[in-house]
């Protein structure tokens, strides 16, 4: 077979099926899906999906991505940072787990798709350097703690207002810790301390199932779901049900005032300079009174999460009325349970007495179908798509890379991009949403034996089980459950020590790893523009320290070899100049090379040679060639001779095509540095020889 069909079909180079290989694939393939079902589920929560979702994305993109990837045991799917990113980038454009959100979502699945696939056909592997290894450094530990604190409020039955700055609401929702409640903290510690101790004590069992299994029977046999739907018609005092009706009214202008700026927005975009300048009016007008909105609500959600409400059973086949407490207890009525108002649409409003749970998963396969894509949502979502597409890969190719450490698997880059595009393209038409590989699966994979991509096509055929089978299981599933689910899975990415080892290693790596992790979360939940605060900041950096190349002055040591002058104070030779550059010359440092070979020059006006030792040189661009001829020019002005020395071939071919090599004089320019420093060393004695002949002639003429 061919290499053309290696490249079209590489699971064609998996090892033949065998019985034995078989077997570890089946058993790893399992072990994964057990891991996968509830983690799929908690990171398409903590997308803004319903958990479904998750389990969709982890269907076709799971054996895709391995059928066209280039690792044999990693494990792709749903994965916490890209489900943050997925939110931060939609919550903007969309209510959470709305019809219009699950859209853009499969929308913004298909573009990564398509920006990943295209770096691969176009072999870009290497454009991921961009994203220095310290920025992810930065960018992780950040995420790690977004993704964990917003878990907080899913753990502890607070609820917050998503649509702010994160740490805002976060600090808000810290403000009503005491309002938490008490058998959702339950179920999400008891659920954390599952998972850590089965990882300690006995590590075979998986701990995420354990818990998930475990917490669903005990919330199905204490009945921790207790919700009711009710017309306001059915909540008393008159009082409190205007204040519901108040709330749902202002809730949905707020729901058409954000409307109303999308569109406009849209039609910005559009305009010419005329209209953008009333468009812009208008934006700002809704903005505000979308502000004073958001403000109103706020204040009605703090009023209504103090009032407590009793059930009272309907008479005569009347609906079943909901008292507010504070009624009751006037009259020295005690009622329990007590309920609380949770969410409002209108004149619906949902009473909840216990905790939150997934509730009823649709069962089934996803429909294949391509996303709506239309130019307003290309415009609004290819930058997202593009960051998650880069830090999708990054962390897919890392955990790759830590993979073939283990096996020896030769990996391919181009090979992986294409891989995750393909995946990402197969959960866009399958109602699903960005996935990237996951460390944790990953690691289970290989530790359970997996031994070719069939581990994978294995996961997907016990995910489409449970599509077709047990999704009604998962009902009572506490949502505090797969919140500890995310909170454990990102434990292990915050590593403040890789920030201090990238510091002690190189302060700019250093200042790039913390203003990159200080950024995330000062933007958060816009954690896309914390990312690429920190390349543009490496890029910076690394532009910086090219600009000002190490530049120093060289002498004989005692021993013979050529040392630093300044650093072991030693004195340098008066009628040749030694000077290495260790860096390439082009246009953003040539300046700065000419200004240290011209002082040089200046400290030693009476050297005759300059010789530029220039082994760290590997490549000159136009405007170094153009320095370079103004410095021959300007030494000869002064008698002093510009000499190369050490000069690689690549930068010497470059010198004979622009015809420099003819401008400086052939025998200036030496492979060697030894080499140049004799020659000189010999031409120079020879000139003063010729130099003193000259003056005892003249001065014998003189006499005669």
């Amino acid at each position: 077979m061919n290499s053309i069909h290696y490249q079209l079909f590489p699971f064609l180079r998996w090892q033949k099926p065998s019985r034995e290989i078989l077997k570890s694939d089946l058993a790893a393939g399992t072990a994964v899906a057990l891991v996968l079902v509830p983690q799929s589920m908690a990171y398409a929560q903590l997308a803004g999906m319903p958990p479904v979702y998750g389990l969709y994305a982890s269907l076709l993109p799971v054996i895709v991505a391995a059928l066209w990837g280039s690792s044999n045991q990693l494990a792709t799917g749903p994965v916490a940072v890209v489900s943050l990113l997925t939110a931060t980038a939609l919550i903007p454009l969309a209510a959470p787990g709305s019809g219009e959100y699950v859209a853009l979502a499969v929308a913004l699945a298909f573009l990564v798709g398509v920006v990943q696939l295209s770096m691969g056909v176009l072999r870009m592997g290497a454009l991921v350097s961009f994203i220095s290894h310290p920025v992810i450094v930065g960018f992780t530990n950040a995420a790690a703690l977004v993704i964990g604190l917003s878990q907080l409020n899913k753990l502890l039955g607070i609820p917050v207002d998503t649509g702010g700055h994160f740490l805002m609401g976060l600090w808000d929702m810290l403000g009503d810790v005491a309002y938490l409640h008490w058998p959702t903290l339950a179920f999400g510690v008891g659920a954390i301390l599952i998972m850590v101790g089965l990882k300690r004590f006995i590590p075979r069992v998986p701990g995420v199932l354990a818990a998930v299994i475990l917490a669903t029977a005990i919330s199905w046999l204490m009945g921790f779901e207790r919700k009711a739907d009710v017309h306001l018609d059915q909540v008393s005092p008159p009082a409190v049900a205007e204040q519901l009706l108040k709330w749902g009214d202002f809730k949905e202008e707020k729901a058409d005032l954000e409307l109303q700026i999308r569109e406009q927005q849209a039609l910005l975009e559009a305009a010419d300079s005329t209209e953008a300048a009333a468009l812009r009016y208008k934006i700002e007008l809704l903005s505000l009174r979308q502000e004073h909105v958001s403000r109103v609500l706020k204040l009605y959600r703090e009023e209504m999460r103090d009032v407590r409400f009793a059930r009272l059973p309907g008479e005569d086949g009347q609906p079943d009325a909901f008292v507010a407490a504070q009624a009751l207890d006037e009259r020295g009525e005690e009622v329990h349970p007590k309920w609380r108002v949770t969410q409002v649409d209108g004149v619906q409003i949902r009473m909840d007495a216990g905790g939150r749970v997934i509730g009823s998963i649709p069962a089934g396969l996803p429909s294949i179908s391509m996303p709506d894509l239309t130019p307003a949502t290309l415009t609004a979502l290819f930058t997202a798509a593009f960051v998650i597409a880069l830090v999708g890969f990054t962390e897919a190719i890392a955990i790759s890379r830590a993979l073939a450490a283990r096996t020896g698997q030769r990996l391919n880059p181009n090979q992986e991009l294409i891989g995750q595009g393909l995946g990402n393209l197969s959960a866009s038409v399958s109602q699903g949403y960005p996935v990237s590989g996951s460390f944790s699966r990953s690691a289970v994979n290989l530790n359970a034996g997996a031994r070719t991509g069939l581990s994978s096509v294995f996961t997907a055929v016990f995910i489409l089980l449970v599509l077709l089978f047990f999704t009604p299981l998962f009902y009572h599933l506490p949502e505090a459950v797969l919140a500890a689910i995310i909170v454990m899975a990102v434990v292990g990415l915050i590593n403040f020590k890789a920030i201090q080892h990238a510091w002690l290693a190189s302060r700019h790596d250093g200042i790039a790893a913390i203003v990159t992790f200080v950024a995330t979360l000062a933007v958060a939940p816009n954690l896309d523009v914390g990312i690429l605060i920190g390349v543009a900041l490496a890029v910076g950096l690394f532009l910086y320290r090219t600009m000002r190349p190490r530049v120093s002055e060289l002498t004989r040591y005692e021993d013979g070899t050529l040392r630093e002058a300044r650093r072991y104070g030693l004195r340098a030779d008066e009628e040749i100049g030694l000077l290495r550059f260790d860096r390439s010359l082009y246009f953003a440092n040539a300046g700065y090379f000419e200004d240290a070979v011209l002082e040089q020059a200046a400290r030693y006006p009476h050297a005759r040679y300059m010789i530029v030792v220039t082994q760290g040189v590997n490549e000159i661009d136009a405007s170094g060639e153009e320095v370079i001829r103004s410095l021959v020019q300007r030494l000869r002005a002064r008698g002093t001779t510009l000499v190369f020395a050490g000069i690689k071939p690549q930068v010497l071919m470059v010198m004979k095509r622009t015809h420099l090599v003819d401008f400086m004089g052939e025998d200036n320019v030496f492979h060697s540095t030894e080499g140049a420093i004799a020659t000189i060393r010999d031409r120079l004695a020879k000139q003063k020889a010729e130099e003193g002949q000259a003056d005892q002639e003249e001065g014998e003429n003189e006499r005669a």
